[in-house]
């Protein structure tokens, strides 16, 4: 009861801060909603409103009040640009790095750590360099003289955010209890999904862990670069890792400027997404532009540097063999095989016709391809697909939410970066190189140099194994002897039985009627037809 009404008051509160920020006239300037546009002015906020600040600064200082989670929301939201006007997608893209910071960062960062504050840092900026919604980052420098960022979490974040997702609980619940869509979506698998995601988030020693995993797939490379962890000075609640200089890759100007080859970095963007997902099946699910910077000390071969490790997707190699060879049926317009991975994986159901499917993805997919990217919208065509799959009871699966999320970020990054990028065609060789890695003969030797250790360990306790299961299976046959030398025992008896009463009968029949046995000659027949049912099963 106190959870129901603490739920009430906050949505109670986030309708206020809705209001208060003007965004019912967003939705009533929305086509649909003109005739009732009217009702706005009953809106007591209307009329005292601040009526000089834009709709997307409204829609952003709303999302901040709101917390965390509307945060991340308009994160994501900013990173597409082919879904949003300009001005508001502005805006959104300040949620990135721009929340405003909380004070008193160096205290908090001090309570953290055992031994005293000047015996780590020689230096420490308490501006902040960078705030979101969850943390911010400052500037400092170690004793030994190391340049460094800390990043500390913001206070009771905890508390807030599991409120939140609370509520998201109800209306995920709510929702599978009345629609078929939301069970189909498993909304609260998708909640529970994103409750693990945002709750890794605020252990940071979790965090480093990621980081220190990706820097070690990508060491040596010049593609991405990966700052290095300090872990003396890593607590759950703060981090210290080493400062990276480079250019905002949302900062398209400046990048022009250095005369980055855009092509090739926006090349370089999907490359180093499809090693992360389908070589390492590790991969950073929070790319947006204020997570990514680039190196432009070479500006022909610019390298990508990525910040903020807190949410990394994983996906099991069932998955990881699945989506591969889907996205390679979808390159090769291969729709028939694409609707059989899905039947087969069970993203379908198993009555679903394969060419009623097929018919469907083809019709969806078809118009899409050799085009440039300033012309497809990813995110539409998934769309598209879960509409078609609706249709066809397809469950979404939620292991792979944040892949789809991240494939947006990545979509939205190659169209800032150059429009002009084919994403099916970059993807397209780098699938089928791994799709034959996976299935060729060198494949299969490093599949077996995998089992090799295990056979090694197995082979020296193979002759004993094989002794002990013969012995076992001569005992069983013994046992399963003597089990029929007494069921055969049995089954005499009860056919030496039944001829008995057979042989009863039958005289009581045949000689004084019935009366020589038995008092009747309806009691003579019942004897006579148990005999025959004795004699029958014996």
């Amino acid at each position: 009861m106190i959870n129901a009404l603490a739920q009430l008051f906050r949505l109670l509160h986030i309708q206020y801060i809705l209001a208060k920020h003007g965004l019912d006239e967003m939705v009533l300037a929305l086509k649909p909603f003109a005739p009732i546009r009217f009702l706005a002015y009953f809106n007591p906020w209307y009329w005292i409103r601040n009526k000089k600040i834009s709709r997307g600064e409204r829609l952003r200082l709303a999302l901040i009040e709101l917390g965390p989670i509307f945060v991340k929301f308009g994160q994501t939201l900013s990173t597409r640009r082919d879904l949003l006007p300009e001005d508001i997608a502005d805006e959104l893209a300040l949620l990135q790095d721009k929340v405003p910071p909380f004070r008193n960062a160096k205290m908090r960062v001090a309570r953290a750590y055992s031994q005293p504050f000047d015996s780590i840092f020689a230096e420490f900026d308490e501006t902040a360099l960078a705030s979101a919604s969850i943390a911010q980052v400052h500037a400092a420098k170690l004793i030994d003289g190391s340049d460094v960022v800390v990043k500390v979490l913001r206070p009771n974040i905890e508390k807030i955010i599991q409120r939140d997702i609370n509520l998201l609980y109800t209306f995920a619940r709510l929702a599978e209890r009345y629609s078929v869509m939301a069970q189909h979506l498993h909304a609260i698998d998708l909640v529970k999904e994103f409750e693990n995601t945002i709750l890794n988030e605020l252990d940071l020693s979790q965090e480093a862990a990621n980081a220190s995993a990706l820097r070690r797939n990508f060491k040596g490379s010049d593609l991405l670069h990966v700052p290095e962890i300090y872990w003396p000075y890593v607590t759950r609640t703060v981090m210290v890792m080493e400062r990276i200089y480079g250019v905002p890759i949302g900062n398209i100007a400046e990048l022009n400027a250095c005369e980055v080859d855009m092509k090739v970095l926006a090349e370089h963007g999907v490359e180093i997404f499809f090693i992360q997902v389908f070589r390492d099946c590790f991969f950073h699910a929070d790319m947006h532009p204020g997570n990514i910077f680039v190196d432009v000390s070479n500006p022909k071969k610019p390298i990508y540097m990525a910040v903020d490790f807190g949410i990394m997707g994983a996906l099991s190699p069932t998955d990881q063999h699945y989506l591969a060879n889907n996205l390679l049926a979808f390159f090769n317009r291969d729709y028939r095989k694409v609707a059989a991975l899905h039947l087969e994986s069970g993203w379908v159901p198993a009555e679903t016709r394969l060419e009623d499917f097929e018919s469907a993805i083809r019709g969806v997919c078809e118009p899409i391809f050799e085009r440039p990217l300033k012309e497809i919208s990813f995110g539409k065509l998934l769309l598209k697909l879960f509409q078609v799959g609706r249709r066809f009871h397809m469950e979404i699966q939620p292991q792979l939410l944040l892949l789809q999320k991240t494939l947006f970020h990545v979509e939205g990054l190659g169209r800032q970066l150059y429009p002009d990028l084919d994403l099916w065609k970059t993807a397209h060789p780098f699938l089928e190189r791994w799709v034959r890695q996976q299935m060729g003969v060198k494949a299969s030797f490093r599949k077996l140099k995998e089992i090799l250790p295990v056979w090694a360990k197995i082979l020296p306790e193979l002759p004993q194994t094989l002794h002990q299961t013969l012995l076992l299976v001569q005992e069983e046959k013994r046992t399963q002897k003597e089990s029929r030398k007494a069921v055969s025992a049995k089954t005499s008896k009860i056919w030496g039985l039944g001829l008995g009463l057979i042989l009863a009968g039958l005289l009581s029949l045949i000689f004084l009627k019935g009366h020589f046995i038995f008092s009747s000659q309806e009691l003579s027949g019942a004897v006579l037809g148990a005999g025959l049912v004795l004699w029958v099963l014996g």
